[in-house]
């Protein structure tokens, strides 16, 4: 099989892929995001093209043995972590969530002038779809502005749901942090004072009431549910269990189909960071 990746034979297909890497990098690019996540398929472009003339006359056996191995090794070694990744990511791809969860934290995305970007849409309609089923639960809104937005996301969010006919008693906004660990971390931090903030108006006429220590005794026992996109859930979740021991589900948004694969990529290289960095807990 090794030899038969760079042979004449499979040529066609490293120029196939290398096409519709380019196509889709153009696709990608052209929805004016203002991520640069087209660069990951123009990378890919560039490796199918390698492989195509690799793979012509007889390159391929003229590429000393050594360099041959080290190229197999890491292509192996990248297409298993890939695989890895995709497994977890598709085990909550369609996460339906608890019923009467004491918070959901709403992951932002972008903010454009017109409100919420397309897959913020998805987030904050599931969130208002839960919340239709759930009265009680309090929706936590996150995201800080970037320099591309006029409102930060978690304000818009909010927005967004007020104008929807959300109660603004069931929502908080969180709106300072910059990616995905700080929106969850930040939310967990505003859940905790909501939750402090509780207990000292449930006791104020109990002056023997232990505060800290009956938060202590229920913190644990909050029910935490992450609203985002079906490809983000798995880190959403897992980024969350590594911050708080407050029981965690994943509630997945819709996504477009014809984004999936640019999604799941750049989900892959996210994960991979997290990881890395000792944010997620398994």
């Amino acid at each position: 099989m090794k030899k038969k990746l760079f042979s004449s034979g499979f040529r066609i297909i490293w120029f196939v892929l290398m096409v519709l890497a380019l196509a889709y990098a153009v696709m990608v690019y052209m929805v004016g995001s203002g991520t640069f996540s087209f660069v990951i398929w123009l990378a890919g472009a560039a490796f199918f093209c390698a492989c195509f003339f690799l793979a012509g006359n007889g390159r391929w056996g003229k590429v000393p043995k050594i360099a041959r191995y080290v190229i197999y090794t890491c292509i192996s070694f990248v297409l298993a972590v890939f695989v890895v990744c995709q497994v977890g990511i598709l085990t909550h791809f369609s996460d339906k969530g608890e019923p009467d969860l004491d918070y959901i934290i709403l992951l932002g995305a972008q903010m454009r002038s017109s409100g919420p970007s397309v897959i913020y849409r998805y987030r904050l309609d599931k969130a208002m779809e839960y919340l239709e089923e759930n009265p009680d639960t309090i929706i936590v809104t996150t995201g800080g502005q970037g320099t591309n937005e006029n409102v930060s996301e978690g304000r818009g969010g909010e927005i967004y749901l007020l104008s929807h006919g959300v109660n603004e008693a069931q929502l908080m906004s969180e709106t300072m942090s910059k990616d995905t660990v700080e929106n969850i971390e930040f939310a967990l931090e505003m859940i905790e004072e909501s939750e402090v903030n509780k207990r000292l108006y449930q006791s104020a006429d109990n002056s023997n009431a232990d505060i800290d220590g009956d938060f202590k005794e229920d913190r644990d026992n909050l029910r935490i549910g992450i609203v985002t996109n079906g490809f983000h859930v798995f880190r959403g979740i897992h980024i969350a269990k590594g911050l708080t021991d407050a029981d965690v589900c994943g509630i997945a948004a819709y996504m477009q189909p014809q984004y999936i694969p640019n999604n799941l990529v750049r989900e892959t290289l996210g994960i991979i960071r997290d990881f890395v960095a000792g944010r997620m807990k398994f």
